[in-house]
């Protein structure tokens, strides 16, 4: 049960970036119809790199924040069973909601087209800055809010374990909070005044590390929350037990531990930071593989015993026995497809992370082709999951055409791979990444002509066209639902679904949440005070500002 009040905010938080989603799945199709060549300079007012920022801040930092929020507040309410401040909660989002209208404008006008990695020399109007910052503190507010809460509950609760989903949300915005701050550093004190004509110069080098500080965990941020619906509800959706709970806390703290020093791996290639902090990094981001390892298993072990309570046998019958496409359980299908194509997806990381392999893509197409997978699988199909169910329950509905629900994350799951598997072959093949090919390397006319990337270009578009068509689906059946009649009083019948433990252990030294954030903060200072260091002393810091929205000068090139 939620408060009235809060079931409002909550509402609201799912409701609003799903609208804007619309246009960021849009801005998708466009990307991958402009690489290919099929529209070879503007579409419908947007020029590449305007529409590829709409793409990226919408769909990775607007819904993913707003969606995190949304679920932390309802997962506090109904787990600890204490009513957050409402008041606080509507700050938070005011705060971010106006924040986003602040960069909206930058990017609507074309003077924010600095893509969601908007690290220097690149800048933005200064709308741009304050906007993301607006997000980014009314996140924190809606995180503040959540102790007071936590704390009276611990005092009625003596010696109790913490419910499993509460933790998991704490893990999750302890590692945002963390994360957002040297980027805040970077917005505030480096790229806002530059925006505003106060330096005349910028350190590049310590804007890239503080951005790539904040970069690389803001992924765990997304991620998290669908890991808390496979430790808490994936097991009731499955109708068996979570195998174990000890398992899913300590997940959740090593994603505290490893998840924030690891941002030099997207900085391999550049200069200015020493080879021993790089090769730290990447020990750092294997190490990452860990927990998510301990979550393969242990969600196995779950389904496992939800079958074999069902009555499966033999050694792999389970597999299969499972409610794939079930119209009763929607919801599982879109858990289980996002955790399929994460496996599939987070083995390419391993290339991403070693310290020489690295070289071989660093900066082609492979990667979006990886992080589509990664995020663009299980982290969007956990959300649209989660925010139609949130949805039907928070108003009383029920969920419309059930069976088109469940064949989204299957479409998707086909339409994503292929894409990817379009964009892996043009990034084993050299082709760039942020780059508009289709008005040089796929040009017949052009002097840059690459005939070998046509064929993988042409199919990351048919691609896009797939997946753009699975989104409308789900728009159809979200606002179906939304729109549908209602059926019961949502103040009474809210719930999640929560799933009882097998192997129900005492947390002991794993439940101890200030040890592991003093722990992390070593771990980050190990990794990054130095990196820092040598960063603020490069010799060859500083940088005039790039504005994309200034006009380039076309240089014409003859065969």
């Amino acid at each position: 049960m939620l408060s009235q009040a809060n079931r409002k905010i909550v509402l609201l938080e799912l409701v609003i970036p799903i609208v804007l989603l619309i246009l960021g799945v849009w801005q998708g199709l466009l990307q991958t119809l402009m690489r290919a060549g099929v529209i070879r300079d503007t579409a419908f007012g947007f020029d590449y790199y305007q529409g590829l920022t709409l793409h990226g801040v919408v769909n990775a930092v607007v819904l993913t924040t707003f969606f995190a929020v949304a679920f932390g507040n309802a997962i506090m309410e109904y787990y600890l069973k204490k009513k957050l401040n409402s008041t606080v909660n509507w700050l938070s989002f005011w705060l971010m909601l106006v924040g986003v209208l602040l960069a909206a404008f930058a990017i609507f006008t074309g003077r924010g087209s600095v893509l969601y990695t908007f690290y220097a020399p690149m800048i933005a109007h200064w709308t741009f800055y304050v906007g993301v910052t607006l997000l980014v503190v009314g996140s924190w507010v809606a995180f503040f809010n959540w102790f007071a809460p936590l704390r009276a509950w611990v005092k009625e609760h003596p010696g109790e374990k913490k419910p499993l989903a509460v933790l998991g949300m704490f893990a999750t915005f302890i590692i945002w909070f963390i994360a957002t701050v040297p980027v805040a550093l970077d917005v505030l004190l480096l790229q806002l005044p530059q925006s505003l004509g106060l330096t005349p110069h910028i350190n590049v080098s310590l804007s890239r590390v503080l951005f790539w500080f904040f970069g690389h965990p803001l992924v765990y941020f997304w991620l998290l929350p669908a890991y808390v619906m496979y430790y808490v509800m994936l097991p009731k959706l499955a109708g068996g037990k979570l195998y174990s709970d000890f398992a899913g806390r300590l997940v959740f703290f090593l994603f505290v531990l490893f998840s924030i020093p690891v941002g030099l791996h997207h900085q391999y290639t550049e200069p200015g930071y020493s080879r021993e902090f790089k090769l730290l990094h990447g020990i750092f981001t294997f190490m990452v593989a860990i927990p998510s390892l301990i979550t393969a298993f242990t969600v196995a072990a779950t389904l496992e015993h939800g079958a074999r309570r069902r009555g499966s046998r033999g050694l792999v019958g389970w597999m299969f026995n499972q409610p794939f496409f079930s119209r009763e359980q929607w919801l599982f299908s879109y858990l289980i497809v996002g955790l399929i194509i994460f496996i599939l997806g987070g083995i390419g990381g391993v290339i991403n992370a070693s310290y020489n392999i690295n070289k071989v893509v660093h900066n082609t197409s492979w990667i979006p082709g990886h992080f589509h997978l990664t995020v663009g699988g299980p982290v969007l199909l956990a959300i649209w999951g989660m925010t139609l169910y949130m949805v039907a329950k928070l108003t009383g509905k029920t969920v419309q055409h059930k069976g088109l629900a469940v064949a989204v994350p299957w479409l998707w799951f086909f339409s994503m791979h292929f894409m990817s598997l379009g964009q892996k072959w043009e990034g084993i093949l050299e082709a760039p990444r942020r780059t508009n090919m289709g008005l040089t390397y796929l040009n017949p006319d052009s002097p840059l002509f690459m005939p070998e990337w046509v064929l993988p270009s042409h199919m990351v578009a048919i691609g896009g066209i797939l997946l753009f068509t699975t989104a409308l689906i789900y728009f159809f059946v979200f606002f179906r639902t939304l729109a549908g009649q209602k059926v019961a009083d949502p103040e009474t019948t809210f719930e999640f679904p929560t799933g009882e433990t097998l192997h129900d252990e005492k947390p002991g030294w794993v439940d101890k949440l200030k040890v592991w954030v003093v722990v992390s903060l070593i771990l980050i200072a190990v990794a990054y005070v130095l990196p820092i260091k040598q960063a603020i002393d490069n010799s060859a810091k500083d940088a005039p500002p790039f504005k994309p929205d200034n006009p380039v000068p076309v240089v014409q090139m003859d065969k």
